[in-house]
């Protein structure tokens, strides 16, 4: 009997211990369903996180590393440089190649001898810089153009002009100062060649120039250019600009060999140490006569440079001691400033060349192959254009080549470069042409060069000459004004106003 209380106990007991835990699993298990999902979404939510940031950093790993390989293929497409070939080292490949060198582009330049230089008392002598032409240099490179105009002699700022060979009386002056200080351009110089050339050479670099490397011949395909030396050495480039000269190998190899055309005037040079008492108030003159001019110009350091232009047979040989006993037969009844010249230098440094030129081409160039200066449109020296005019071509055509550079690299292609080539022989076509034509007609001109005529012992003004006179004041200053600042564009890439010449 005692133990059924005890039992009784126990069993309630155990009941209380088995319903407390079924109540604790039933709150258990009604809590674990909506505490659960919360934290199973929770994980969830955290888990798609984990993966997303991991995904999202893979993936900026990945544009990171597309970027980096754009980055080298696009240093390596601007360490990719378009390269420019140069025939000839005289002053319009020269700074044709002072010009691609401060554009960016790569260059070299090939030259026969630079030793042989047309320069001082040699030849052509002393080279003739307008206001156009110094102001190109000065947009090309301040420094150098600097360098040049001190060097030169400035005979801007006196009369210039043309002369009656015999009396000595002026027939036209021109101020080459005035249109030059409206248009903000440098004043006219002349210089040496010598002295031009080796402040070009020096900006260029002479790492970039190759002497004795004569271009002999060049091929092309739709990738390059390459050019070949006379001694069998081998150029690759993307461009080749032939600048030399009026015999230039690379216009034969364009368009098959052409004969110059003899101009029918032979030319005597001399470099006078002579000062005349007008050094301060007359810079150049032009002393006309019939068949026969002579050119006398002050060169500075005390000499004057002068040429004897005669009109006579193609001569082959030339007796080198009978120059200026031949000079005194033609000149010697001129006035006393030409004779007196022509008496004031020494034998040994008068010298004498035929002049040549050859007809007006419409078409400069094929493919990635140009030309420039005397090998595009060589003329004659009456009007000492021709160094100036290669200097403005030089211009022209880094112009287009930068405009083509400015599209791309990838835009750089056969395509691009002949067009670029194209537009620079359009845009130098009508000034070249008209200077080519002036030149000419200039020295045909003197064939009926007569002032007076004589009836009897009666010397009466011969009519058809003054008209001539007539047409020399009125329409010569404006073409020289023309010459003188050309057609200019402001360019951005200068502070000087100079740039684009064109017709």
């Amino acid at each position: 009997m005692l133990s059924c209380p005890t039992s009784l106990s126990l069993s309630h007991s155990y009941c209380s211990m088995a319903y407390s835990q079924c109540l604790f699993w039933t709150c258990y298990h009604h809590l674990n369903q909506h505490v659960y999902p919360t934290i199973n979404r929770s994980f969830k939510a955290k888990k798609t996180s984990i993966i997303c940031a991991n995904y999202i950093s893979r993936k900026r790993c990945i544009l990171k590393a597309k970027r980096s390989n754009n980055t080298e293929a696009n240093n390596e497409k601007k360490e990719r440089r378009v390269r420019i070939l140069i025939a000839g080292g005289g002053v319009g490949g020269l700074v044709l190649a002072l010009a691609a060198k401060q554009s960016g582009f790569e260059v070299m330049v090939f030259e026969k001898d630079l030793s042989a230089v047309r320069g001082e008392g040699r030849h052509r002598g002393p080279i003739q810089l307008l206001s156009s032409a110094l102001g190109i240099l000065v947009g090309i490179d301040k420094g150098v153009a600097d360098q040049i105009m001190e060097a030169g002699c400035v005979t801007g700022n006196r009369v210039n002009g043309l002369a009656d060979g015999l009396s000595g009386d002026w027939l036209a002056k021109y101020d080459l100062m005035a249109p030059a200080s409206k248009a903000k351009l440098p004043v006219t110089i002349v210089i040496s060649r010598m002295t031009l050339q080796e402040i070009l050479l020096n900006a260029v670099g002479s790492h970039i120039v190759f002497n004795k490397s004569k271009v002999v011949g060049f091929s092309q395909d739709p990738h390059k250019v390459v050019v070949t030396l006379d001694d069998g050495r081998k150029f690759e480039g993307d461009i080749l600009v032939g600048a030399d000269g009026i015999w230039s190998e690379v216009r034969k190899k364009l368009f098959g060999s052409q004969e110059a055309s003899y101009s029918g005037y032979t030319c005597y040079s001399g470099l006078a140490e002579h000062v005349p008492s007008y050094i301060n108030t007359i810079g150049y003159r032009v002393f006309l006569g019939q068949n026969q001019y002579f050119v006398a110009s002050d060169v500075g350091n005390g000499k004057m440079q002068w040429y004897a232009f005669h009109k006579e047979a193609l001569r082959s040989i030339d007796t080198p001691e009978d120059k200026k006993e031949r000079l005194m037969e033609l000149f010697g009844c001129w006035c006393n400033d030409v004779t007196t010249l022509i008496a004031a230098t020494r034998e040994d440094m008068i010298f004498r060349r035929d002049i040549y030129d050859r007809d007006m081409i419409y078409s400069w160039g094929k493919g990635r192959v140009t030309l420039l200066g005397d090998a595009a449109h060589p003329m004659q020296p009456n009007l000492g254009q021709g160094g100036c005019l290669a200097i403005e071509d030089c211009r022209q055509l880094i112009l287009e080549l930068q405009s083509m550079k400015k599209r791309g690299f990838d835009a750089i292609t056969l395509y691009e470069i002949s067009s670029a080539l194209k537009r620079y022989e359009q845009a130098r076509m009508l000034r070249t042409k008209i200077v080519h034509v002036v030149t000419r007609v200039a020295s045909k001109s003197l064939s009926g060069y007569k002032p007076f005529i004589y009836l009897w012992t009666l010397r009466l003004p011969h009519i058809p000459f003054k008209v001539f006179g007539f047409f020399l004041r009125i329409v010569m200053p404006y073409f020289m004004t023309w010459l003188l600042t050309g057609r200019w564009h402001s360019l951005q890439s200068v502070d000087y106003e100079s740039a684009r010449l064109s017709e």
